[in-house]
């Protein structure tokens, strides 16, 4: 999902994913500083099943999140 870009807005950027387990949207910060394609395990505060994150980021600072569930990768 993409959101406003932290020049936009004049905060840390915030972004969307949906959890892979149970359907639920989860609302992340985005560290601009990590990088422009980050990827990284993180547990859904709603299910605890863990999802893998990932994270690019375009030219402008707008990021696109999306996340697989950590068990399907191999």
């Amino acid at each position: 999902m993409r959101t406003r870009g932290a020049a936009a807005t004049g905060m840390q950027p915030e972004a969307r994913y949906v959890c892979d387990s149970c359907g639920e949207e989860i609302e992340i910060p985005i560290d601009l500083a990590a990088g422009s394609r980050q990827e990284y395990v993180e547990d859904c505060p709603v299910c605890c099943n863990a999802n893998v994150v990932h994270v690019t980021i375009d030219d402008d600072g707008v990021p696109t999140v999306w996340a697989e569930a950590e068990q399907d990768r191999s």
